[in-house]
C-alpha cells in the first residue's frame, strides 16, 4: 500500500507573499519556487475543494492577486 501525502508538503513560501502582485508575476514566481501548479480565479468562483499538494490558487481581481491559499 502506497504511503498517505502529508498535507502541507511542497514549497515552503507563504501565500501571503503573492497577494498584490501582478498575476503574470505572481505565477511565475510561484513555479521558480516549486509549485507544480498555479490556478487563477475570478473573485468568487465557484470551485471544488479537493486538496492538491503542489498547486497554489491565486484569487485574481484586475490582474493582481487579491488572495492565495494552498491545495
Amino acid at each position: 500500500m502506497a504511503p498517505i501525502p502529508t498535507p502541507g508538503a511542497g514549497p515552503q513560501d507563504s501565500p501571503d507573499t503573492y497577494v498584490g502582485l501582478d498575476a503574470q508575476r505572481a505565477e511565475q514566481q510561484a513555479l521558480e519556487h516549486g509549485w507544480r501548479t498555479v490556478r487563477k480565479l475570478p473573485p468568487g468562483a465557484i470551485i471544488t475543494m479537493e486538496y492538491l499538494e503542489g498547486r497554489l490558487n491565486f484569487e485574481v481581481d484586475n490582474g493582481a492577486v487579491t488572495r492565495c491559499w494552498k491545495g
